[in-house]
C-alpha cells in the first residue's frame, strides 16, 4: 500500500510548520482542532518550547461544534483569549477536521477581525500534506498581509524559510550575522526566529533576501514581483564539523536526503573537492532551479527503499531515522539531522568524531583467564623442551 509506513515515523504536518512560522512573530495562533493536534505541535514538533514562550490555544472544536459550524462560539473563544494578552494579530491553522467540513477560513478571518479588532490571517492546512507546504503557506499569507508598504532599501539581508523544522537548530542568528556581514552587508533580518512581525512589515527595505529552504520560495517570488527585491538559495548554517566530515569523505556514489537547499550546500561543498556522482532526494518540496537530472522526489517508504536498493550508493547523508527503512545498506552513512523527520537538533556532539578505541593489554599466557579467543593453544601432548624440563605446560 502506497503510503504506509512500516518503519519511519510520521513526519511533521503541515500544521505544525504553519505554526513553526508563527512562533516568534507575537500575535495568538488559533490551531483549529478539539485539542490533539495542538498536543502534537507543542509535544513534538516545536523544540523552542523548552526556552521561550508563544501565545497559541486549541480552539477546543467538539463534535457538534464541527458539525454545526458554531464559528461564533470558537471566534467568542479567541477574543476572550486576545482579551488577556498583548497579540499584535490572529492566526487562524487548519487541521483535518475543518478540512472535512470545508471550513470557510476567509470569513472566519473576517469575523475574527472584527470581533478582536487585531489583523487576521488564516492558514488552510489539512493535516495531510507535509510540514515544508504549511510553512510556504504562512510565509506567503504573513507577507501579503503585513509587508504593504514601499520602504527605503537598506544593505540588509533578508533570510526566508527559518524554522527548526528545517534547520534543526533553534539559535541562528550568530552564524547568519556572520555571513552577511563577510557578504558586505549592514545587517540581517532572521525572519520567524528571531525577527518578528515589525520585520515582516519593513520587508520591502531589505536588498536582498536568501532562501534557506524551498518553503520560503513562494514568499521570495512575491517579495521580487512587489518590490523588486532580487532573491537567491543558500544554506549558511553547516556546521564546522560537518564540513570536515564531508571533506574527509571518501566514495564513490553518494546520496544526500534532506530539505532541498540544505542538501544542495552539501552537494555543493562535496563537488568543489571532486565529488562528481552526487544525488539529492527528499520527501519535501524540490524546486527545478535548484534540481538536477539525476535527483529523485521521494513519495513514499517504498520509493526511498527502492532508491536506496538499485542506487549503488557508497555513501548516504541522511537523518539516521531513515536508516531503519533500509536495513540491508551495507555502505557508510553520515548522519545529519533533519528535526522534521526525527525531533533531533544538532548539538556539538552531532558531527563529533569517534574516539579511538582504548589500547588492549597484551593477554598473559600464563593466565588462560586472559585467552580471549584469537591465540591457538597447543595441545597437551606438543610441549617444548622447556616445559618439559620444568614439567609445566606450554
Amino acid at each position: 500500500m502506497k503510503g504506509l509506513l512500516k518503519y519511519m515515523s510520521p513526519f511533521a504536518p503541515d500544521q505544525s510548520g504553519a505554526a513553526s512560522v508563527l512562533y516568534d512573530m507575537g500575535g495568538l495562533t488559533v490551531i483549529c482542532d478539539a485539542g490533539g493536534c495542538t498536543g502534537n505541535i507543542c509535544g513534538f514538533d516545536e523544540p523552542r518550547w523548552f526556552g521561550k514562550k508563544s501565545a497559541l490555544m486549541s480552539a477546543g472544536l467538539r463534535d457538534m461544534d464541527a458539525i454545526l459550524g458554531r464559528d461564533d462560539a470558537m471566534v467568542a473563544k479567541i477574543r476572550s483569549a486576545a482579551d488577556h494578552m498583548d497579540a499584535a494579530f490572529v492566526s487562524l491553522i487548519g487541521t483535518p477536521v475543518p478540512a472535512v467540513i470545508a471550513t470557510d477560513f476567509k470569513a472566519l478571518a473576517r469575523m475574527t477581525e472584527k470581533r478582536t479588532g487585531l489583523p487576521a490571517i488564516a492558514v488552510e492546512c489539512t493535516g495531510t500534506r507535509l510540514y515544508d507546504e504549511g510553512e510556504s503557506d504562512t510565509w506567503l499569507a504573513l507577507f501579503k498581509k503585513f509587508a504593504v508598504e514601499p520602504q527605503t532599501q537598506e544593505r540588509i539581508l533578508g533570510v526566508i524559510g527559518l524554522t527548526p523544522l528545517s534547520v534543526s537548530r533553534c539559535e541562528v542568528r550568530e552564524a547568519l550575522e556572520a555571513y552577511a556581514h563577510e557578504a558586505g552587508y549592514e545587517d540581517v533580518v532572521c525572519y520567524g526566529m528571531g525577527d518578528g512581525l515589525e520585520a515582516v512589515k519593513k520587508a520591502a527595505s531589505v536588498s536582498y533576501n536568501l532562501v534557506v529552504s524551498p518553503a520560503g520560495l513562494k514568499a521570495a517570488r512575491y517579495l521580487e514581483e512587489k518590490f523588486e527585491i532580487p532573491y537567491g538559495f543558500g544554506f549558511p548554517l553547516m556546521a564546522p564539523a560537518l564540513m570536515f566530515q564531508l571533506f574527509n569523505v571518501n566514495a564513490r556514489r553518494i546520496l544526500i536526503v534532506h530539505q532541498q537547499v540544505a542538501a544542495n550546500d552539501i552537494r555543493s561543498f562535496l563537488t568543489m573537492f571532486g565529488h562528481g556522482d552526487v544525488t539529492v532526494a527528499g520527501f519535501f518540496m524540490m524546486t527545478d532551479d535548484l534540481r538536477q537530472p539525476q535527483d529523485v522526489q521521494l513519495t513514499s517508504e517504498q520509493d526511498w527503499q527502492q532508491l536506496v536498493r538499485e542506487g549503488g550508493f557508497d555513501l548516504i547523508i541522511a537523518d539516521q531515522a531513515l536508516r531503519r527503512a533500509v536495513p540491508d545498506y551495507q555502505g557508510q552513512w553520515l548522519h545529519v539531522p533533519h528535526f522534521a523527520v526525527s525531533g533531533e537538533l544538532e548539538n556539538e556532539n552531532t558531527y563529533a568524531m569517534p574516539e579511538p578505541p582504548a589500547e588492549e593489554e597484551e593477554p598473559s599466557y600464563a593466565d588462560e583467564t586472559a585467552y580471549d579467543g584469537v591465540f591457538s593453544w597447543a595441545p597437551a601432548d606438543e610441549t617444548d623442551e622447556d616445559s618439559e624440563e620444568t614439567g609445566e605446560d606450554a
